[in-house]
């Protein structure tokens, strides 16, 4: 009787998960993800990567997102001089907003801001891709062959976008500087030589590292999540579009609260 009792009770695991359903959902997926990053780190070493692929992923996750990344910097940079260079006027001092908006996208929006662009293109697409795989058994049928799934399809994205993600930043960062330069000389009056001498004299070699710095923890972030939503994706085309929104989300949450810290980190340093 006691034994047919405690087959009839829930597992320890189970009740914790009933009982805090969300916490239970984060635990496992940092869980997963760990376990995500160790077999990629594993296989990293094991081999030389399939440069193929990798090369692929760059095309697809660095130029195809040229565009976007380029034209959210330039009009963030023509906004910010707008907006700073007429406020600033009220105090004489709107020669100096190539100062502000310099180091606000260079630090903070810039990488911000790209990541954000890159999570909702790039994240997206690399769970729907490898969540339309799993529930199609394609992935299943690359271990029948004998080979990883780790190794051919993690592995080059998470390369690929730690390589461009701080690529597109600098770009976007020169490109929103430009986009405040074109504001100032044409709206607030400000020469261009004023402008950009004004900037590369508080401008520092540290506040670029901590943009691009920043970039890399964003980059890993973002293809950690999707290739773990991907590969576990269940429930067809319904499962996909699914764990394609929860990518999005909780990418951009990842970006936005993990900036914060990061901006302590890099400012202590």
């Amino acid at each position: 009787m006691i034994g047919a009792e405690a087959a009839r009770a829930p597992a320890p695991g189970s009740r914790a998960a009933l009982a805090f359903p969300g916490v239970y959902a984060l635990l496992e997926g940092l869980g997963d993800m760990a376990l995500l990053t160790r077999d990629a780190f594993r296989q990293l070493l094991a081999r030389p990567p399939e440069w193929r692929l990798v090369v692929e992923q760059l095309d697809q996750i660095g130029w195809r997102s040229l565009s976007i990344v380029n034209l959210t910097a330039l009009f963030t940079g023509m906004v910010l001089a707008l907006q700073l260079g007429n406020y600033l006027a009220r105090f004489g001092a709107k020669m100096f907003v190539s100062r502000i908006v310099g180091m606000s996208l260079v630090r903070e929006m810039g990488p911000v801001l790209t990541a954000l662009m890159i999570g909702g293109r790039v994240g997206a697409g690399i769970t729907a891709e490898l969540g339309s795989m799993a529930v199609t058994e394609q992935i299943d049928a690359v271990r029948a062959l004998g080979a990883s799934p780790i190794r051919n399809l993690v592995l080059p994205r998470m390369l690929a976008i730690l390589i461009m993600l701080p690529v597109l930043t600098v770009l976007g960062d020169l490109v929103g500087v430009l986009g405040g330069l074109f504001i100032s000389v044409t709206e607030l009056r400000v020469g261009a030589d004023f402008y950009l001498n004004s900037l590369i004299q508080v401008l520092l070699l540290g506040d670029v590292a901590s943009g691009i710095g920043k970039s890399f923890f964003f980059a890993y972030f973002i293809g950690i999540i999707a290739c773990r939503n991907g590969l576990g994706t269940t429930g067809g085309a319904d499962g996909v579009g699914r764990a394609t929104t929860a990518t999005v989300v909780v990418a951009s949450i990842t970006v936005l609260v993990s900036d914060f810290f990061l901006t302590k980190l890099f400012l202590l340093t």
